[in-house]
């Protein structure tokens, strides 16, 4: 009989995760058991299987009961910024007018370090309620904005990465950075922060605009210095945008051909958007496996654009999907996969319920390069997951009742659950949310 340390429990529920993409794969792509158990030890899932099979070997350590819940692998956002929290649902902007009559403002308050601690652990901890575990993060451009969010995540031990932004030009004097300064900061950061713990770095200039040839010529320097960072910024978001990017950059051929020049593309580089692309840069995003993050409802509630969805996954790119909280307007990747489902739709395209699924879990960890370590339920990999109530209102309980799939149920799930589906959320094996009783 396995041997298991003091810390050690199982948890018992119906257990879905997946192992490939299903709309490649069908039913090969992922185990659904309707009564299985996780067993989990030393913050790692240690064995996952059928209760009739696992449960006689268990009798040595607690079992968490959750036999009316579907467990996944713990949901992931591939682009979200923490300081904007607070500025969600700001009516009546598009884009570059929204930035400064709203987020600008706000970024502003991060030069007060208690004030970004507060809004750091208040973020996470929405994150948890929503069932999210880990999360590629926009800090603003002070650095104490990164040591606080990465301090607060470490002690919560999440999974996380997140940069300091790096921003020169277009915003306000006061909330601009210098491009020296910008590189040493953020070198700092990384020196400090990258691989400590579960703690990841993304060095951040927010979008070509906002930095300089000399700005973007020191990022493409800290990424070619620390290739095993991450890089997150933006791609072709709005029309207006774009012609700003065309009068600026007249040299360059088109908006990701900046990025390109100044050696930002890659396997880690995440650019969030892309919703106006032409075939070169598609093409290009291929080649150098760089991927897009597709952000639903932050696309719609600014009206920037419809993410072709179905046409860039049968030109087999990669993307990922984020909640691009604040022009989002909402932390839930439940919800925010509705908006996806509709923005296809929008487009006489389609997304199955299990390729959501996929999305939020194995595919978000395939992007961000992390699917060895989170992002499935599997032995060895870190005990992140969330526990999800199909009957969590009486309109979802009634839906499911007639759901004669799990297709069928995840949808409605998705629809009509949102935060309130959320039972519990495990991160490293320690439970830092639980729905209270009603």
């Amino acid at each position: 009989m396995t041997a298991y340390s003091a810390s050690a429990f199982g948890v018992r529920g119906a257990l879905l995760t997946f192992y490939e993409d299903p709309d490649q794969f069908t039913e090969q792509a992922y185990r659904y058991l309707e009564d299985g158990v996780l067993v989990i030890d030393a913050g790692k899932i240690i064995s996952v299987g059928p209760s009739k099979e696992l449960l006689p070997t268990l009798s040595a350590i607690p079992i968490h009961d959750y036999r009316e819940y579907l467990i996944t692998a713990g949901f992931i956002d591939a682009h979200c910024h923490y300081p904007q929290l607070q500025m969600i649902a700001s009516h009546g902007k598009q884009l570059l007018d929204w930035l400064y009559d709203y987020i600008f403002p706000c970024e502003r308050q991060f030069e007060n370090t208690e004030h970004a601690s507060r809004i750091s652990e208040q973020f996470l901890a929405e994150l948890v309620r929503q069932g999210t575990t880990s999360a590629a993060v926009f800090a603003t451009v002070h650095p104490q904005s990164v040591e606080v969010f990465f301090e607060a995540a470490h002690r919560l031990n999440m999974r996380m990465i997140c940069g300091k932004v790096m921003m020169d030009t277009l915003a306000p004097e006061w909330l601009r950075d210098q491009p020296e300064q910008s590189y040493f900061e953020s070198r700092a950061l990384i020196e400090k922060w990258h691989g400590t713990g579960r703690q990841l770095y993304a060095i951040t200039p927010r979008f070509a605009l906002s930095s300089s040839d000399q700005q973007l010529a020191l990022a493409g320097t800290l990424k070619a210095e620390f290739p095993d960072c991450y890089l997150q910024t933006h791609l072709s978001e709005n029309l207006e945008e774009l012609a700003a990017i065309k009068q600026r950059f007249t040299q360059h051929c088109d908006y990701l051909d900046v990025y390109d020049h100044f050696g930002l593309l890659g396997s880690r580089s995440l650019f969030a958007h892309g919703i106006h692309l032409n075939d070169r840069e598609r093409k290009r995003l291929k080649q150098t496996d760089s991927k897009l993050v597709f952000c639903p409802s932050s696309n719609l509630f600014l009206g920037s654009g419809l993410f072709n969805f179905q046409g860039l996954q049968a030109e087999d790119l990669n993307f990922a999907v984020g909640t691009d909280i604040g022009a989002g307007t909402s932390l839930s990747l439940l919800a925010t996969l509705a908006e996806g489902y509709k923005v296809a739709q929008l487009q006489g395209q389609s997304i199955s319920p299990l390729k959501s699924l996929y999305l939020a879990t194995l595919g978000n960890a395939r992007a961000l390069g992390l699917d060895t370590k989170i992002g499935m339920l599997k032995p060895g990999h870190e005990a992140d997951f969330v526990v999800l109530d199909l009957h969590a209102n009486p309109l979802l309980a009634l839906r499911q009742k007639q759901a004669g799939s799990l297709s069928e149920r995840l949808f409605a799930l998705m629809f009509l659950g949102g935060e309130h589906a959320i039972k519990a959320t495990y991160v490293a094996g320690k439970c830092l949310y639980q729905k209270p009783d009603s």
